[in-house]
This record gives C-alpha cells, structure tokens and sequence, in this order.
C-alpha cells in the first residue's frame, strides 16, 4: 500500500474534524431553505384550492379532509338557578330545563345553596350563555335560606364600587320571582332585589321579570302554577329568537326592507361609538332596573340598534323622537290604567272569593262550595265513627258524637299562612273582608245539604251500623274550623244563631288576629283560640301572619277571651324544635285568657306543602306531648290534666273549677246548652250563662291515665289486648 495514501486520508480526516462546524452550519441552512420552500409549496396549493373549492363547503383543510363550516353559536346553554325553600322553586325549575331541552340546548339547574358566585359568576360574561334565576321570597321578604348567601353577596356586589357597573356586562339573564301578594309590604321582593342587583352590575335582562303569586285570589292567572307557565312560555319564545341571532323581537315596521332585529353576527354585535355609549348610559340611568316591562325592554333594544356612528347633527333629532316616543308611551299608560281602575271599582265590592282555580282545586281535596266564599267537608272521624270504629278526640273531651258532628266554615280566607296547615294553603288570605258576601241562611241551608249529601254515599256500605247512619243524617253539632277565619264573615253572629235555632251545638275556632270580632261574638258551645307560640319570634315563625301588628292583635284576642263567660279553650299545636320549649311563656298567656281548657296537640304532618318546610322530624311523640303537659301544669296551679286521646296524640288540660269533688266534669250537656242559649234569646241578651251551667260529667275511660287511653270501649277499633302500658306519671 502507497504510504503517501494513508497519510492523505488521515489528513482529511483531521481537516474534516477542525472544520465541523462549518458542516454543520452548511447542513443546517440547507435544510431551512427546504422547509421554506415547503411553506411556499402548501400555501400556493391552499390558494388555488380556495379558488376552485366552492364556499358553502370549505373552511378548513386539514390532514387531507374538508371540515363544515362553523356556525356562529349566540345561545351556548341555559343555566337554571333556583332558591326554593319547600320545593316550589325546584320544581319549577326542573319543568323549566324540560322545556329547555326540546330546543336541543344544554342546560344545567343549580341550587343557589351549592353556588359560589365570587368564583363563577364572572364566568357567565364570556359563556353566551342564558341565566335564569328562579327565587322565592320567604318571611319578612327575605330570601329562602338556600338563596341567602347568594343574595346577599349580590347585593354586596352591586353596592361596592370597587366591582363597578359593567362587572356582569355581557351576561343574559332572566327572573322569576315567587311570592303572595297577601304580604303587600314585601311582594316577591327577592325577586325584584335579584333583578336589580344584577342589572346594577351590568347584567342584561332578556325579557321582564316574572312574578309569581300564591294568592289565588290576586293571580294574574289563577295559581302560582298558571303565572309560571305562562312566563316559561315567553321565556322559551325569547331564547329561540336569542338562538337565531335576534337582539329583539320583530314588531313588524321595519323600514326599507331592512329588518333591524335580525342582524346577526358581527354586524349585530357591532360595538357603539362613545357618542352611542353615552346617549345609551343616559338612557340607562333613567330605566327602572327592577320593574321593568316588556315594551319598556324594546324601547332600551331600539336604542341600542341606532348606527354604530352617530353624527352630531343627528343628535337632536334622535332625542325628538324618544322624547315623543316617550310622551306617548306615558298617555296609553294612563289610559289603560283610567280603564283598568274604572273595572276594579265597578266590580271590586261584587267579586267572588271562590275563584275557578281555587274551585278547582277544593273540589279536588274533596270540598263541597257553597256560594262564594263557603265550604263544607266530611271529616274523616265522621266516617270511622259510622263504622263504629271511634271518634275524634272531641268526643273524649267534650261528648260531641263525631258521625253527627259537620265540619263547615262561612269563610275560606284567612288571616295567617301556618306552617302546620292542614289544607296545603289552598284557601285565600286576606285581613279583611273585601269579597262578594252571601247571606247566612242560604250558607247554612247547603252546608246541611251537602253533609247529607255526602253521608248518603255510607248507606250499605261494609261495617257502616246502620243506626248511626241514621243518627249521623241529622246534624248535632257544627265544627267552624274546617279552612279559614270563620269569624271575618261579616254575618257570623247570624249565621251562629240560626245553627242554635236548629238545636245545632257550635265549635268555633279563631286564630287570634281578630280581638274585635271576638269581642263581639255572641254566645257559642265553646270558643277556642289557636295559641301556637308564646313569643312574637316564634308565631310570626309558625304562623306566618298577614298583620304587621301581629302579636298585639294576638294578646288582645287573649284578654277578649277572658271576658267570655261562655266555655273558652286554648289550642296549642306542638311543633317539635320550634315552640316546645316556651314554658314560662305559655303560663304567663295561660294566665292572660284565663281559658277553661287548654287543648295540647302534637302537629300532624300531612305531606309535603308548597308553603311549609315542616316535616315528621317536626312531630312530637305522644310520650313528648305528655312531658311538656306535664311540666307546664306545674307552672299553672289552677289546672290539671283531665283527659287524652293517644290516637290523636292529644291531651285536656282543665281549670279545676271542672273538677267537682274527685269527678271531671269536661263533658257538655248539650240539651241544656239549647235551654240556656233560647233563654238568651229570648231576653233579647239580658240573661246570661257561664261554662259550669251546662257541663256534665267525663266517663272513666275519657280520662288521663286510664288504660283505655282515651278510645271508647263500646267502638270496636279500639278494643286493644295491650293496655299495660303506663305513661300518666308526671
């Protein structure tokens, strides 16, 4: 091998190796130089395909495949927020995300409660999503307990300047409020105060607020139920149009062919000059932010779709228009309202208390109507006494034979919403009588009707006796405690005189908020007034009263029922975790009223109510009922416990003047009771009788501590084998 050779090849490879990086820089520029002719390649092919590719089918080209063009989305979802204190706002927002979801939107519902809006509402501005807030206004006009924290940082927020006015500007929301209008003072104020705050943060309101009322009587509807569809169905309406690109329903006068409210895309989204800014911040400043109409909505769109452009020229011309726009907004304002107070005065005085939706729904609960404002219904212990199965605990109290005994009242309104009541809240409220009013005969004349009516559907029915069927045809006694203050019916005393002149005996009840009227009652069987708490926090709590002197009106009612020489008796309705632990309260009313008798009750809970947030856990055993009797008589030494009734968890505490010897005298002697009320009569109201004039002596099996536990031995349901049991020691 050539020696020269190999010295060559090992030079070369030392010239390569001191030379490297110039290789490498060399290597490198050449392979930029072939990517950039790769980025010139693609794009010239890009260019020709966008020539030759029609448009409607082209927008991307990636990896070889052609993508549909994107739509503009203007609705990307609807967020439902709900703040419900007994299921009401719930419910209504799960109907609303049904109807949401035909329009193939997603849509979510929130309980207010699990919301934090420090961290996520912000996030609704660039979300194009629609908000609606679903809330009900609760005691006082506060909010329900799972909208408080919510409403509360809202209002914050809308206060503090450090957030400012467009913090939620471009956030699209909606409102529906729920409320009565029973409480005039504080009407869906929630509601209201949600829509303004959120308007005052810059938040633009799609549609007018929805307010719906419980007030069957006041409902612009009919219901709760009726005001929330129809506001859902103007809600669905908006979010189509919303969908479509629309900022305002067309009204039809679109000018030059050129339908303003249809413009889509950037051109609709288009931002306003300074000039528009501040013509539109004037305007906005002079808007209701929480009481808006749907006109007053188009009239705020109208100005928003002015050319993005405004000359100065034009300015005067544009502040003509509003300005008579304006005026004559304000004259067909006045007109209609000239039009709808001339109807409210000529028909206020004649209006029917028992409106079709209320109507409605009575009838369903098993109601019988009587004219416009009365009702009657069997009640439950009628039908088991007919079988000879026992009666109510006034049967073991007070003798009154329960298959003889219908249950009426002349008045379905009333003046409190109580948390415990029985009928659900389907009566109307009021605190005074403004309805259409009926005469007393004609009332008393169906009520008779319709119970026997009723109780002729018993006759051959299975374990029906048949004497008591034909004992129950005839009506002894009447019960005004069905629904309702019976005592705000104008003709009460009326109507309570042609029941004793038919030798019926009357048990009427009062809710304490009408110290007049009971003042001026005339003589009844017995008087009882519902005492549900002993302080003014927990019966505006339990009791929900219209009245803003509410607990005023309540002592005055006591004192009135002290003055009653006839039988009187306090009902209190136990109410576990909320009034059973007023001891010393209820003896100071006990010694205010002065009652006969005090009726202690253990709530009953009758299911789930659109008003109530009561529930079993609020229901007290029969061994409670009984400790809490037992520890209050001890603060009252004029009382005793007389009589009990476990199957209605109820219990008699009697003055001791109806104590004779060892012997209760609880019982009424109804025979005599007629005497002495004709006698009375008679002497035109000279003659008076006192509550021991007519009294008559409890069986033993009626008293407290005997093994029958209240239950009539003669009725065979309660023919028990375990009567060992003893909870009567105090």
């Amino acid at each position: 091998m050539d020696p020269s050779l190999d010295m060559w090849d090992f030079s070369s490879l030392i010239s390569l190796w001191i030379n490297r990086f110039y290789i490498y820089l060399g290597f490198a520029f050449g392979f930029s130089l072939w990517i950039c002719f790769q980025i010139v390649i693609r794009k010239q092919n890009k260019n020709s395909q966008e020539k030759t590719v029609p448009k409607a089918s082209r927008d991307l080209m990636t990896n070889g495949y052609i993508s549909l063009q994107k739509k503009e989305v203007f609705v990307s979802g609807v967020k439902i927020f709900y703040g419900s204190q007994t299921g009401k706002a719930k419910g209504f927002a799960t109907v609303l995300a049904e109807a949401v979801s035909s329009l193939d939107l997603p849509v979510a519902v929130i309980n207010l409660k699990e919301y934090d809006p420090d961290d996520h509402l912000v996030e609704e501005v660039t979300s194009k999503n629609v908000s609606a807030f679903l809330v009900a206004t609760y005691t006082d006009g506060r909010p329900t307990e799972s909208a408080e924290w919510f409403c509360r940082w809202l209002e914050e927020a809308a206060n503090d300047f450090r957030f400012g006015k467009t913090y939620l500007k471009g956030v699209r929301y909606a409102v529906f409020g729920l409320g009565n209008s029973a409480y005039v003072s504080h009407f869906n104020k929630v509601g209201k105060n949600v829509d303004k705050w959120l308007w005052m943060l810059g938040a633009h309101r799609v549609m007018s607020r929805g307010e719906g009322d419980c007030n069957v009587v006041k409902s612009k509807h009919g219901s709760i139920e009726a005001d929330f569809t129809a506001w859902k169905a103007r809600f669905i309406s908006r979010l189509q149009a919303l969908c479509k690109g629309e900022r305002k329903p067309c009204g039809g006068n679109c000018k030059k062919g050129k339908c303003e409210s249809n413009q889509h895309g950037s051109e609709a989204m288009e931002p306003r000059s300074h000039a528009q800014e501040g013509f539109h911040q004037r305007d906005a400043e002079q808007e209701e932010p929480f009481g808006s109409t749907s006109e007053e909505e188009s009239g705020t769109e109208d100005h928003q779709s002015l050319k993005s452009v405004i000359d100065v020229e034009d300015l005067g011309k544009i502040m003509d228009r509003m300005k008579k726009e304006k005026r004559e907004k304000e004259q067909q304002e006045g007109e209609t309202s000239l039009i709808r107070s001339t109807v409210k005065n000529e028909a206020g005085e004649r209006r029917a208390m028992i409106t079709p939706a209320l109507r409605e729904a009575l009838t369903k609960q098993g109601y019988q109507l009587i004219g416009s404002h009365s009702g009657v219904k069997l009640c439950r212990w009628t039908k088991s006494m007919l079988r000879g199965r026992g009666g109510c605990y006034k049967h073991t109290f007070y003798g009154i034979e329960s298959h003889r005994c219908m249950e009426t009242t002349p008045s379905l309104a009333c003046a409190n919403k109580c948390v415990f009541c029985w009928r659900h809240h389907t009566n109307p409220v009021g605190t005074e009588w403004r309805w259409k009013m009926d005469q007393a005969e004609m009332i008393l004349k169906e009520a008779i009707e319709n119970h026997q009516n009723v109780m002729k559907q018993f006759r051959g029915v299975p374990g029906v006796r048949e004497e008591r069927f034909e004992e129950g045809m005839t009506v002894k006694h009447c019960a005004l405690s069905l629904v309702g203050e019976p005592i705000m019916y104008p003709e009460i005393n009326r109507f309570l005189k042609l029941l004793h002149e038919r030798k019926i005996s009357s048990f009427l009840v009062t809710n304490a908020q009408f110290p007049a009227e009971i003042r001026n009652l005339k003589p009844v069987t017995q008087l009882y007034v519902s005492v549900d708490a002993s302080t003014k926090e927990s019966l505006k709590k339990i009791d929900r009263p219209l009245f803003k002197d509410f607990w005023q009106r309540f002592l005055d009612s006591l004192k009135a029922l002290a003055a009653k020489q006839q039988r009187t008796v306090y009902r209190l309705t136990l109410v576990k975790a909320w009034n059973v632990d007023e001891l010393q309260a209820y003896a100071k009313l006990v010694s205010l009223g002065n009652p006969d008798f005090i009726e202690v009750k253990g709530v009953t809970y009758c299911g789930e109510s659109s008003a109530s947030s009561l529930t079993m856990a609020n229901v007290p055993w029969h061994e409670e009922v009984v400790r809490f009797v037992c520890e209050l008589v001890d603060l009252i030494p004029d009382y005793e416990i007389a009589c009990e009734h476990e199957h209605s968890n109820c219990l008699l505490i009697a003055h001791k003047k109806f104590k004779i010897g060892r012997e209760w005298w609880t019982w009424i002697d109804y025979s005599r009771f007629q005497e002495l009320i004709q006698e009375y009569e008679d002497s035109g109201g000279s003659k008076t009788f006192s509550a021991k004039d007519y009294m008559a002596k409890t069986p033993h099996w009626a008293l407290f501590g005997a093994s029958e536990r209240g239950f009539d031995p003669k009725d065979t349901r309660y023919q028990r084998k375990n009567k060992s049991k003893d909870i009567s020691g105090c």
